[in-house]
């Protein structure tokens, strides 16, 4: 047996005095746009001393319960509600009251006045500029705490983590060695070319040699390097140690009376402090080997002439110069990534958003400390 529905409706009788208004049918939100068209019509039409009828009012839900205080007013309504002759259900006298309170006690908040743009352009600016500082200075403590907590342990061999340093000396080197050298060789052929196309008007291919050398032994070889592993590794590290965040294992190995920062932090640390020097050195071999390759085939500089140039043209200070930055590079990508690891609150979406951080960081943080480091041994003549 189905129950039918009758549209609600509302009849103004203006031949009595004062008028009456009939609510009949049921207003519920089923019947709501015909329903809103009648009450704009009726709005209006009638004073403050018509009556109200609600008897033949049918089914009622908050829809029709909001448009009936709109058209009749929260005290007539309350007024209606109350008249002892009115047939209205104790339910629906409530869904009536709560609603008209609702939208008499509602008002509109205030919108907050706007800012000129000038002001909030500088407004995100400083907190970019604060945002970096607080971050800087995060870091330079972590960087304290991993030199104290391996200063501590450096005269205590049993608690030398070799075992994950070994594991990650292999994740974070060997496994990263074929793109590394790919890569360098790579762009060591490109360097050689552009050299040799713009030295040729000058008739000085030759020096095309000292350019190839001079580039990946002091910037190139370490640089590409780290940005490499700026990508794979410090974003690994991060991801590693954000999981380990959310899943509260850091909060169960402090139980146990362990220390994080020498679980997890330092052979992470140590094996890229090994780790980059090798690979840096596969880089500049590669870029160089890269380059030999398209002087041997586009400039008619064999192996042997390319070997002896080398080796009368370039100094051993070159290579010095781009391995001392290596650990450097490699200390400060370990740290910045597992800073970030360590920063995750505990959600899939924090451990995205700390990996992108810890990237950037990182590349940043490497190209920055590179360029200093290039205007400073080219002002001390190394």
């Amino acid at each position: 047996m189905t129950t039918r529905t009758t549209a609600g409706a509302a009849h103004l009788d203006t031949s009595t005095a004062p008028p009456l208004l009939r609510i009949t049918g049921d207003w519920t939100l089923a019947h709501y746009a015909n329903l809103k068209k009648l009450s704009d019509k009726l709005d209006g039409q009638y004073d403050a001393g018509a009556r109200i009828d609600l008897n033949g009012l049918g089914a009622l839900d908050t829809a029709g319960a909001s448009l009936l205080v709109e058209l009749l007013g929260p005290e007539r309504i309350e007024d209606s509600a109350e008249q002892t002759d009115c047939s209205l259900s104790a339910a629906d006298r409530a869904l009536l009251k709560t609603v008209y309170r609702s939208l008499n006690n509602f008002c509109v908040p205030d919108k907050a006045p706007e800012e000129a743009a000038g002001i909030q352009v500088l407004a995100r600016i400083g907190r970019a500029v604060d945002t970096v500082w607080q971050d800087s200075k995060k870091l330079l403590g972590f960087i304290g705490l991993i030199l104290e907590t391996f200063a501590r342990g450096i005269f205590r061999p049993k608690r030398w983590r070799l075992t994950p340093m070994v594991a990650h000396i292999e994740q974070t080197g060997l496994d990263a060695a074929p793109i590394v050298a790919l890569l360098t060789f790579l762009v060591g052929a490109v360097v050689a070319f552009l050299g040799a196309t713009v030295l040729k008007s000058f008739g000085a291919t030759i020096f095309t040699v000292d350019l190839v050398a001079f580039s990946f032994l002091r910037e190139f070889g370490v640089l590409l390097t780290a940005i490499l592993i700026a990508g794979r590794t410090a974003s690994a590290f991060t991801a590693q140690i954000g999981s380990m965040k959310a899943n509260e294992e850091i909060d169960a190995i402090r139980t146990l009376g362990l220390d994080p920062i020498e679980l997890l932090v330092l052979p992470r640390v140590m094996a890229l402090l090994v780790s980059l020097p090798m690979l840096t050195f596969l880089a500049m071999l590669s870029g160089i080997v890269g380059g030999g390759v398209v002087c041997a085939v586009a400039l008619d500089i064999s192996p042997a002439m390319f070997l002896s140039l080398l080796q009368s043209d370039i100094g051993v200070q070159h290579f010095l110069v781009g391995m001392v930055k290596a650990p450097i590079f490699a200390f400060l990508i370990a740290a910045i990534g597992c800073l970030e690891g360590f920063k995750v609150s505990g959600s899939a979406e924090s451990v995205g958003a700390h990996t992108t951080s810890s990237v950037v960081q990182s590349i940043f943080v490497v190209i920055v400390l590179d360029a200093v480091a290039a205007l400073f041994f080219m002002e001390m003549g190394w």
